[in-house]
């Protein structure tokens, strides 16, 4: 999909909100659009989805499945999340058995099961954003669009995120996401646009060895007790990864206590997922006392 010399404003006289874009991304591909909040990213991201239409200028190429998720997500709707979800399946193009069997997966999978016959207008923010996930994923998009889409959510739905845009990429959609909480931390490979002053500018192009259909390398170390130090190696071996190196863990800072009822790392206050480890026993992954490598 390319964006070519796109100017969009709001009225005959009103200012620019942007003027000639010329981005472009392609299957496998996805980039991140930073920018102050007011300077025009959920314009450019709604042009890119078809929502709004350039005042000059073309979009082209845009696949013709779209995932869109805007950054509130409108749950103010007689509907149940069921009812919701069930009609955005068939609207999709699902039928018969495929529509209870999609609906139902998305549900389990990102936590919706307890809200099913509840009212969308009845719930919270961060619920709304999981629906708008669901709906937007119902049938696997050429082109998936995502504003702020950690905006709201609890810490364990955050870490889905990556892995639902991972899938896309790997079946060879595109993905746009905007950000202004440093959350596309999360998303090494991607390309960085960014949106000020009513342009947008290639900062980083997608870096080498980028995700593209599942291609890359991403490099994880672990921490592990001593004892299973070999039996994961030989775990992780076997699940097909490489292995980079074992080392001793270091030892904690003097006169520091690493004990098991320890409690585990604080939520920021913002929201954000905890830093650190979350896994508690001696299964965690930081764990102190353990073997660290490192694992591809």
């Amino acid at each position: 999909m390319r964006l070519d010399q796109v100017w969009l404003r709001y009225g005959a006289r009103a200012p620019w909100v942007l003027r000639a874009v010329e981005v472009e991304i392609g299957p496998g591909q996805s980039a991140v659009v930073l920018g102050r909040n007011g300077v025009g990213k959920s314009t450019l991201l709604q042009l890119a989805v078809g929502v709004l239409s350039p005042t000059r200028g073309v979009v082209r190429d845009r696949p013709r499945t779209v995932g869109w998720v805007p950054e509130r997500f409108p749950a103010d709707q007689p509907y149940t999340v069921e009812q919701y979800l069930t009609g955005m399946a068939r609207v999709r193009g699902l039928s018969g058995a495929a529509v209870a069997r999609t609906v139902g997966s998305w549900v389990e999978r990102l936590g919706l099961a307890a809200y099913r016959d509840v009212r969308m207008p009845a719930l919270s923010k961060g619920t709304a954003q999981k629906v708008g996930l669901a709906q937007a994923l119902l049938r696997p998009p050429g082109l998936l669009v995502l504003d702020e889409p950690w905006e709201g959510l609890d810490a364990a739905t955050r870490e889905v995120v990556p892995e639902l845009i991972g899938e896309v990429l790997d079946d060879g959609g595109a993905v746009l996401v905007s950000d202004h909480r440093g959350e596309t931390v999360r998303l090494p490979y991607a390309a960085q646009w960014t949106v000020a002053d009513g342009t947008v500018s290639v900062v980083r192009p997608a870096a080498d060895g980028t995700r593209a259909s599942g291609s890359g390398t991403t490099v994880v170390e672990i921490s592990v007790p001593t004892a299973r130090a070999l039996e994961t190696v030989a775990a992780l071996r076997a699940a097909g990864h490489q292995i980079l190196r074992v080392r001793p863990a270091e030892p904690p800072p003097t006169g520091h206590v690493d004990h098991p009822a320890d409690p585990p790392d604080r939520v920021p206050d913002d929201g954000a997922a905890p830093v650190g480890p979350v896994d508690g026993g001696d299964d965690r992954l930081a764990d102190r006392a353990g073997a660290t490598g490192e694992a591809s």
